[in-house]
């Protein structure tokens, strides 16, 4: 019989745990919880997980200490959850080490809809190992199977979804990428709802890639369309 995938909900409010776990479970998961971020850092230690479900604003240990904590010693997906719009909060959660973050309230399908796009976008990058996938234009280096970047002749730290957004936009340089079509071949997402997911990963990978982010040279924005990848022409004569 095949194993479940495991899904770890960590949030203070019982009743929201108790809603995920039902939709989760009748979605075919697993699913642990914990109602405070200590609790929630030892249910992980003691159990194998695929993905982490993760509340910023907790007793004890807020959500984003226990995602730079579960980062220092796991690729384990992470979706943050926030009652928080504020930009600034989200590309913290991002800049720690979180995958996705929705804000509630939410819808629950909508819940299910990320974590089986998150789920699927991992089993994809599994499966492809094995393969070359080495990018290098300009002094942008990067090595997605041993996950290492290299920027201007030095390392980079770049977070898991990081990684996979570089290489995508890497792959397809000149050509304009869509948020619709960032959300689907990188997230997974086959769908675009009110979002600003991608603007805040291109922001903070700008930020870590670029020599002056305000005057970006590799990841250039198409105004009110989406992104792309400097061309190779580009790069030579910039």
């Amino acid at each position: 019989m095949e194993s479940r995938q495991r899904i770890l909900v960590v949030d203070d409010d019982p009743n929201l745990v108790d809603l995920l776990r039902v939709a989760l479970e009748r979605n075919g998961y697993e699913v642990l919880s914990a109602l405070n971020g200590t609790d929630g850092e030892k249910v992980f230690r003691a159990n194998p997980v695929d993905l982490v479900i993760l509340d910023v604003m907790m007793p004890q240990r807020d959500g984003f200490t226990l995602c730079r904590d579960l980062r220092a010693i796991s690729v384990v997906p992470i979706i943050m959850l926030t009652a928080r719009q504020e930009i600034e909060d989200i590309i913290h959660g991002l800049e720690l080490g979180a995958d996705d973050y929705i804000t509630k309230p939410f819808n629950l399908r909508e819940v299910v809809a990320r974590v089986r796009a998150v789920l699927s976008r991992v089993d994809r990058h599994n499966q492809r190992e094995g393969e070359t996938r080495v990018k290098s234009l300009g002094d942008v280096s990067l090595d997605l199977d041993r996950g290492t970047a290299h920027i201007r002749g030095a390392d980079v730290a770049l977070t898991p979804i990081e990684m996979e957004l570089l290489y995508y936009v890497m792959s397809n340089p000149g050509r304009l990428l869509e948020r619709a079509t960032l959300l689907r071949d990188v997230w997974g997402y086959d769908y675009f709802g009110k979002t600003n997911l991608v603007d805040v990963a291109m922001r903070r990978l700008r930020e870590k890639i670029e020599a002056d982010p305000s005057q970006p040279m590799y990841l250039l924005t198409v105004r009110g369309q989406g992104y792309r990848f400097a061309a190779p022409s580009e790069l030579r004569h910039g």
